[in-house]
């Protein structure tokens, strides 16, 4: 797997460009400044790019903008982007375009280096990987949700689980309920909101970039995004 690093900070960097090495990972790219990511971005095409949102030369949000724009030159390029601090207008900006491949971790859980390979994995996969901590304050701060009416409430939380990137075991056991009922919730996700088989699209990425982007905050169902509080049918 290729990957172009963009941080500026040297030791994080260094340290990820350690971790990504040592998980069978080559870093083609390891740069500081949003002009050199831009050039690597565009030079290497990556199987997957992990963006700080913050860089040089402003430290505003640089990183996210070099992330859309090459985005925008090269169509579903994989982009997972690290955030000291859950900022959702960033997170919605990057799954504005509906492509997938696209991640948004806070910059913690890189200390633990099984949950970031696997979500670096996951969006050079064509993927999503939401943080926890995004998924949380997108649920609370969302502006639309038709698309959503028709989940039952356990749909969405097996839904919300999907969001963070969870595989269907993991979502099982979160719900204490059997594969095979996570198995037929999914079925019953894709087909109410339309998510027909298709061999070009991926209907597990489609449905959460649909939750993600149009859910918003269902008082009856606190914390159903992190799985901390679900109720168990």
């Amino acid at each position: 797997m290729r990957v172009v690093l963009g941080e500026d900070l040297f030791l994080l960097r260094e340290g990820m460009e350690h971790l990504l090495t040592a998980h069978g990972c080559t870093v083609v790219a390891s740069v500081g400044s949003a002009p050199e990511l831009l050039r690597a971005l565009l030079d290497e095409r990556p199987d997957v790019a992990v963006v700080d949102v913050r860089l040089p030369p402003t430290f505003s949000d640089e990183g996210i903008q070099v992330a859309l724009e090459a985005r925008r030159r090269v169509p579903g390029l994989p982009v997972l982007v690290l955030s000291q601090y859950v900022e959702q207008l960033y997170a919605r900006e990057l799954l504005a375009d509906g492509a997938g491949s696209v991640g948004y971790l806070l910059k913690e859980r890189v200390l633990d280096s099984r949950q970031f390979i696997e979500a670096v994995r996951r969006v050079a996969d064509g993927g999503t990987a939401m943080d926890p901590a995004v998924v949380e304050r997108l649920l609370h701060n969302g502006s639309r949700r038709e698309p959503l009416d028709l989940l039952t409430r356990r749909e969405l939380e097996v839904l919300g689980l999907m969001a963070e990137g969870r595989s269907n075991a993991a979502v099982a056991e979160s719900l204490f309920v059997t594969h095979k009922a996570i198995d037929k919730h999914i079925n019953s996700i894709f087909t109410k909101l339309q998510l027909l088989p298709s061999k070009d699209d991926n209907r597990r990425v489609q449905a959460v970039l649909a939750y993600l982007t149009y859910v918003q905050h269902d008082p009856v169902r606190p914390g159903a995004a992190t799985g901390a509080a679900v109720a168990r049918k």
